[in-house]
């Protein structure tokens, strides 16, 4: 995001639940755009670190009606923390297919192909460039949507 640009607040329902917060080693600036064009993210702000240029105190994006937040402290000497390989992100979404190729289209590798699974939701799970996991989840027929 440029300065020329401004992000959007974020609102009351976009700061509920449990939100994930992720330090990124000097690439949440980074982060932040991939994720607008990956999974069509809503910039809410971005806090620079004014003893650390380049690098963020604080960022949030809102995804598919959720928030994420991202920060590069911690991570200061530019070292990335350990892969997050415990979890993932779960996006679930009416238009599965249509996520699943922008996130690839943007960078994103395939962990698991996107296909109908044999708990009839369409699933597949993509790692982003900053090694966090996505999971696309289209649930199937019947299932209430």
């Amino acid at each position: 995001m440029t300065e020329a640009q401004t992000a959007t607040r974020p609102t009351a329902s976009d700061m509920k639940g449990v939100i994930p917060y992720i330090a990124f080693a000097g690439r949440a600036n980074e982060a932040a755009d991939f994720y607008a064009k990956a999974f069509g993210a809503t910039d809410f702000g971005r806090m620079p670190n004014p003893d650390n240029p380049g690098h963020l105190i604080h960022a949030q994006v809102g995804i598919n009606g959720g928030s994420l937040m991202m920060t590069d402290h911690g991570c200061e000497d530019g070292t990335d923390p350990a892969p997050l390989n415990r979890v993932h992100m779960q996006l679930i979404v009416e238009d599965g297919r249509k996520w699943w190729d922008r996130a690839i289209a943007a960078g994103c590798s395939v962990v698991m192909p996107y296909e109908r699974q044999f708990w009839g939701d369409d699933w597949g799970l993509l790692e982003d460039p900053f090694g966090v996991q996505w999971a696309i989840l289209q649930p199937g027929q019947g299932r209430g949507e």
